[in-house]
């Protein structure tokens, strides 16, 4: 006699709210940054530190409903609740920034894994929402250990802050730079980058970020390079890429940041690793590039 298969959908809704949770937490934990820097840029926070805290304290969050939803116990008293709290926060800040504050940038509920704006990730928890209702619904309750759910949220906290500590960079003075156009919020602080400060009227400037773009065409291995374009003249940032043959991310500077960023002319260009200067370059700058990230 054939045994009959049992459909049992208690058991894939947990797996599919464990998974999806314990992905999106993940998605976050390998770059923060890119997290904090969404939370600056709106304004939900003054500074690096608390929107790194806020952060960590969300993903240690979705760490623990992940593992919590891959076992049985306290589901409804306990997990789903919990999730039901989490998601409510997460679509209250969702809503204030795609209908506020009319953002139509990657939101960060997954990173920079998964790009989604914050509408599209409205629909996502509302689906997640609807999911976790039939669980409640359907779902035993099972009763286990009291000190079991503490134990996962405790170990998921402690553990997050352990992989991903908060980033103590003192007098960075890139901080305030993390949206440039034509690549939306960048973490300068993540990672190794190459910033140049140039002046959109300097024919020195033109003349290496042509070269500049020439390497990059030609080792596509090399750090993303950004530039703080400074515009005292009639040049605009059009027709400089149009003289140079580039098109790399940009962030307009003013004159008192252009003069503190540079040596004793344009352009420069910075090597930053993981928020820290490495170098930096006032000439020469193809074959110092070369010298330090050719493979």
């Amino acid at each position: 006699m054939i045994p009959r298969f049992k459909f049992n959908i208690e058991f894939l809704l947990r797996i599919i709210l464990g998974i999806t949770f314990l992905i999106s937490a993940y998605s976050k934990i390998i770059s923060p940054g890119s997290v904090e820097v969404i939370l600056i840029d709106q304004a939900i926070v003054p500074d690096r530190e608390l929107a790194g805290l806020i952060v960590r304290i969300f993903i240690g969050l979705e760490f623990a409903i992940g593992l919590l939803f891959l076992q049985p116990y306290y589901l409804k008293r306990f997990t789903i609740p919990l999730t039901w709290a989490l998601l409510f926060v997460f679509t209250a800040y969702l809503a204030y920034s795609g209908f506020v504050l009319g953002d139509k940038e990657n939101c960060g509920c997954f990173g920079d894994m998964i790009k989604m704006t914050p509408i599209e990730s409205i629909f996502k928890n509302i689906l997640l929402f609807f999911l976790s209702i039939i669980l409640f619904r359907k779902g035993k309750d099972e009763k286990g250990r009291v000190y079991v759910p503490l134990f996962v949220i405790v170990i998921s906290m402690v553990a997050v802050f352990l992989i991903a500590p908060i980033k103590e960079i003192e007098d960075f003075q890139f901080g305030k730079y993390i949206y440039f156009e034509d690549a939306g919020r960048v973490d300068l602080a993540e990672g190794d980058k190459l910033l140049a400060v140039a002046s959109l009227d300097c024919e020195h400037c033109q003349m290496t970020t042509k070269d500049l773009a020439g390497l990059k065409q030609t080792f596509d291995y090399l750090p993303d390079l950004y530039f703080l374009f400074f515009r005292e003249g009639d040049t605009t940032v059009d027709s400089f890429r149009s003289i140079t043959n580039s098109n790399f991310p940009y962030h307009i500077i003013d004159v008192s940041d252009f003069f503190d960023l540079i040596g004793s002319a344009p352009p420069r260009i910075y090597w930053l690793k993981n928020g820290r200067i490495e170098k930096y370059w006032d000439d020469e700058f193809v074959k110092n590039i070369m010298l330090e990230f050719k493979k």
